[in-house]
């Protein structure tokens, strides 16, 4: 029962099978009008034939595409990548296909982007955007199309997002070392990020406050290429910082590979955060904040989904809890 070339319609299952093709449709559904024999027969006769529901007839039918955008940094990136993956199976489980489009977190690139996911008719649009204010954000807030941002919060109260508890994360990444006995940390941050910088140092500086660390023992780093990375390790261990609290994991795994080169890899204890070894392997364990990952992606796509259906919803802003790993990367270092 199968053709040797074009595409299998409904049609095509209905002259198959000898039904009609709205029953034919109906029983690909799982519609409960026709009966479970009807459905088993049919579906099996349109997998034989190669049958793929087309989505477009249906959503120019329907006015919908059952498609939503996420807009994200690049995949490269393990965060962005274990994000999208969670995404996309809460929105297949819903129904929905997931488009992806990196941004590279570069401003003219993400708004591109956002003018394709317009374009091509998505239903809504999960965005991580790189600055704020965001031309991108601009043009999905004057456009109609329900929009959740992601893992960001903006200065805008209009803006639906889902997000974790940025502050306590960097509190609970400070005491964690604290606790280990680091009484000479520093925060480091190789790419400084819309609110997540700001919210995580703050929280890290409460957590030194409340030890009665004084705040010169409370250092900030920054260096994005490789060089600058270095020379300012160099500078914690000169000021005799031990323990330092990554951005991200990411940052810390480069950070560690860094000071394995240089020699340097036991001068420091090091928490990170989002808790990336709980999705992939890494062979360098580290302490971590887990954001609550999984179920971010399960309420953004819920969000959005409801926005969808409803866009008279008020704004709602989710931010989720955080809670610490420990894997051992914390313990007091030998200078």
């Amino acid at each position: 029962m199968s053709r040797s070339s074009g595409r299998v319609t409904l049609t095509d299952v209905a002259q198959a099978t000898g039904y009609t093709p709205n029953t034919v449709s109906r029983a690909l559904k799982n519609k409960s009008d026709i009966s479970v024999q009807t459905r088993e027969h049919i579906q099996k006769v349109a997998r034989e034939m190669g049958y793929v529901r087309n989505y477009i007839a249906s959503s120019l039918r329907s006015g919908r595409t059952k498609t939503i955008a996420l807009i994200a940094g690049t995949m490269s990136n393990p965060f962005y990548a274990v994000l999208a993956d969670l995404l996309q199976r809460e929105a297949f489980r819903l129904g929905y296909s997931l488009m992806i489009l990196c941004s590279q977190d570069e401003a003219e690139i993400e708004y591109n982007a956002t003018e394709m996911a317009l374009s091509r008719q998505a239903d809504g649009v999960l965005i991580i955007p790189s600055s704020d204010p965001s031309p991108a954000m601009d043009m999905l807030r004057s456009s109609g199309i329900p929009y959740v941002m992601l893992s960001r919060k903006t200065s805008s109260a209009q803006d639906d997002c889902v997000l974790c508890d940025e502050e306590q994360g960097g509190y609970l990444a400070g005491k964690h070392l604290i606790d280990h006995g680091h009484r000479k940390l520093a925060m480091f941050s190789q790419n400084p990020v819309l609110y997540s910088t700001e919210m995580r140092h703050a929280g890290f500086l409460r957590a030194c406050r409340e030890a009665g660390i004084s705040e010169s023992d409370c250092l900030f780093a920054k260096g994005r290429s490789e060089e600058e990375i270095i020379s300012e390790l160099r500078r914690l261990k000169a000021e005799q910082v031990t323990g330092i609290f990554s951005f991200c994991d990411v940052e810390a795994w480069a950070e560690i590979t860094l000071l394995d080169r240089i020699g340097l890899r036991d001068a420091f204890s090091i928490v990170g955060f989002d808790n990336i070894l709980g999705y992939i392997n890494f062979p360098k364990p580290i302490c971590s904040i887990d954001c609550n990952l999984q179920e971010e992606a399960r309420l953004a796509i819920d969000l959005i989904r409801k926005r969808i259906h409803d866009r008279t919803l008020p704004p709602q802003q989710v931010v989720l809890p955080v809670s610490l790993v420990c894997r051992e990367s914390c313990e007091t270092s030998h200078p």
